[in-house]
């Protein structure tokens, strides 16, 4: 199993330098409003519809922060397949989207709130996302890969489960490393922390939330969380928002990278950028805490705008 660290021939071990995404593609309808809901009545708002998905985000993150090959493999709908495949072309992504005969494409409402923090809420409809499944994979789709990274929102279905398992094994067959986000603390709670822990064996890089470690771990303390959880996974990055990112490896934390001050406006999709940041760094030769840096960066960007994808490449 490769350590994580971008370096070395146990990383890339000269399949390529793409890096391959597996995960959700959906359509974000995004409400900001200010102050709590009122209940039954009219609570004002500004509203946008715009491409999302963790899974996708990523992958438009990673193209944006300078990765040259960036492939999604995605499930959508037949309702807006040829705007989101659009879209990810736009961002400099790849994309290889199954198009679902049954299911349309998924549907998350993000409320924001737009006072200080920016926090956000999910109404998730996963619609075509989840129903990937191992017909969806070929060996071939790791062709000149040297990476393989998984939304963790595959973890929540069973067709996607199956395809996850898929992809690990052919993916450490090949000796390429993968990493994983687990996605959603709330979906966590549902699935058991021990079937999570037991489907990401495998895995050489995690990289959950501040809730994700914690709820993982059972400890409320995120540095011992995380410290405890790299004894299952050998690198794992939790994502703080505010507070930055710790990184820990065989029960130690290793480092602690400080945040980019900003001021937010929207805080979804932040943890994608981090995570495409990340990626993108290693596979630009970056050492694990220089990677991280970069995702604070990336993150930072992120919450000074609306929606989860970066500004557009020019």
């Amino acid at each position: 199993m490769s350590d994580g660290s971008g370096s070395g021939p146990d990383v890339n071990g000269g399949h390529g330098d793409a890096l391959l995404v597996i995960g959700d593609v959906v359509t974000d309808v995004i409400a900001r409003h200010r102050g709590p809901l009122a209940s039954g009545t009219d609570t004002a708002a500004a509203i946008r519809t715009v491409p999302g998905g963790a899974g996708a985000n990523v992958a438009c993150w990673a193209a944006h922060w300078g990765c040259a090959d960036v492939r999604l493999l995605g499930r959508v709908g037949a309702d807006t397949a040829t705007w989101h495949e659009r879209e990810l072309t736009a961002g400099g992504v790849r994309p290889r989207l199954v198009v679902d005969p049954q299911a349309a494409t998924g549907t998350v409402i993000c409320l924001v709130d737009t006072g200080a923090a920016a926090e956000r809420t999910f109404l998730t409809d996963s619609g075509a996302s989840l129903r990937l499944q191992p017909d969806d994979w070929s060996d071939a789709l790791l062709d000149g890969v040297a990476r393989l990274h998984l939304s963790g929102y595959l973890l929540f279905s069973a067709p996607s489960r199956a395809l996850v398992s898929v992809a690990l094994a052919s993916a450490r067959a090949r000796g390429v490393p993968v990493s994983l986000d687990p996605a959603s603390a709330g979906f966590l709670v549902e699935l058991g922390v021990d079937r999570f822990l037991a489907l990401v064996e495998g895995v050489d890089v995690l990289l959950p939330s501040r809730d994700e470690v914690c709820l993982l771990t059972g400890l409320s303390d995120v540095a011992e969380a995380t410290a405890e959880l790299s004894r299952h996974v050998p690198l794992v990055v939790a994502k703080q928002g505010a507070d930055g990112a710790l990184i820990a490896r065989s029960g130690a934390v290793s480092a602690r990278v400080p945040t980019v001050p900003t001021a937010p406006r929207d805080t979804t999709g932040a943890g994608d950028a981090f995570t495409g940041a990340f990626l993108a760094a290693l596979l630009a030769g970056a050492g694990q805490e220089e990677a991280a840096r970069e995702g604070c960066r990336a993150g930072a960007l992120a919450v000074e705008r609306v929606g989860g994808r970066p500004p557009r490449l020019p």
